[in-house]
């Protein structure tokens, strides 16, 4: 029974095939052949463009992809959520638009998904405009040399290294040693400063209770007002983990091109290049050196690339990165590190004999004499 099953699908997949092959529409229209782990192979669209948003025909609804390889006449499809009700056979079609985000203050104090949806039980989020997930950063002639200090409230940092608006400021270490308690003091100065900073913090894969444990930290601290939240668990699809540092950049985007100043944390970029090589592995890219693909430092150049400290005629405002990774046994000579660590303007590395000396933010917020030092 299970071969008549399989062979009935193999025919009418065949046939699906062969009538949109014979059509005029084949530019805009598809066919999925193949579906699995989060990734749908379509037949047809070949007009089609990069990150280009896919409408999938199922029985259960409408199912949405988006485009990430384009080959001649077939296309690769991640899909943006479940894949069990997308089958081979479903119809595919253009959405007509790339992927996007709703931006604005209205989603201040709110936690949301990539895509912009509530997750804190909140009322739906309606936004006057909507942003570019993927867009070109600033260029050099619209930049000015970063010069306005954006303070951290951790001494040690803000006296031996301080941190400007506009500029790129990684945080590396080992897992638990402090490098989210800096990205949470830096933010909770904003709002003590009164300094108008917007802070965007971008969750990549973290746990949903770490999540919520920080969300009540900033309630308590009275910065969830000036604070989104774009939050994706280990659960989530690799999809969304991808598209959450855009995502949130995209937030951040609309306070810089507005004469305001945002401040961006990515927590942590490790997970997301995980993430994206989990779906160039099942797109059938050549795996390069640790299996990840050969594209992933442009992976993340591209998008620390759009934090900017903009010149006057722009509105003299800024988009501030703190991008956090995790390393194995303190070893920063990894992949992932050295690529960001190249990428970044300074680095504030965090030891694992440093902080079981104590020499954690909180200590490191206190005048003291140091005797250990990144």
């Amino acid at each position: 029974m299970a071969d008549i099953a399989v062979s009935e699908l193999s025919k009418g997949l065949r046939d699906a095939i062969a009538q949109l092959d014979s059509g005029e529409n084949m530019e805009s229209t598809g066919v999925v052949t193949r579906v699995g782990d989060g990734v749908a192979w379509v037949h047809g669209l070949r007009s089609a463009g990069y990150a280009e948003v896919l409408e999938i025909q199922t029985t259960h609804g409408v199912v949405e992809a988006f485009a990430l390889n384009l080959m001649e006449d077939e296309i690769g499809a991640v899909l943006l959520g479940e894949d069990r009700y997308v089958v081979a056979g479903d119809a595919v079609k253009l959405k007509g638009v790339v992927l996007e985000v709703p931006v604005g203050p209205e989603l201040l104090g709110r936690v949301v998904n990539p895509l912009g949806q509530p997750l804190d039980g909140g009322p739906a989020i309606k936004t006057k405009e909507t942003g570019l997930v993927e867009q070109r950063a600033i260029g050099v002639m619209g930049r000015r040399s970063v010069h306005e200090p954006l303070m951290t409230g951790i001494m040690a940092i803000d006296a031996m290294f301080p941190i400007g608006r506009g500029q790129r400021e990684l945080i590396i270490g080992d897992r638990q040693t402090g490098k989210t308690a800096i990205a949470i003091d830096t933010m909770i100065n904003q709002a003590k400063q009164q300094t108008g900073v917007a802070n965007i913090y971008v969750a990549i894969g973290q746990k949903l209770s770490k999540v919520a444990r920080l969300v009540e930290r900033l309630k308590q601290e009275g910065v969830m007002e000036q604070t989104i939240v774009v939050a994706t668990g280990p659960s989530d699809p690799a999809s969304l983990l991808y598209l959450a540092p855009y995502a949130g950049t995209a937030m951040g985007e609309w306070f810089r091109d507005n004469s305001k100043h945002a401040l961006m944390i990515y927590d942590d970029l490790t997970k997301h290049a995980v993430a994206y090589r989990q779906m160039s592995l099942l797109l059938r890219r050549p795996p390069g050196r640790e299996a990840y693909p050969g594209d992933v430092f442009y992976l993340h150049s591209r998008l620390l690339e759009r934090s900017a400290k903009l010149n006057d005629e722009l509105g003299s405002s800024s988009l501030t990165a703190l991008p956090i990774i995790e390393t194995q046994a303190g070893d920063i000579s990894a992949y992932i590190p050295t690529n960001v660590i190249s990428i970044t303007d300074g680095q504030i590395f965090m030891e694992l004999t440093c902080f079981t000396q104590r020499y954690s933010p909180s200590y490191l917020s206190r005048p003291q004499r140091f005797t250990c030092w990144w």
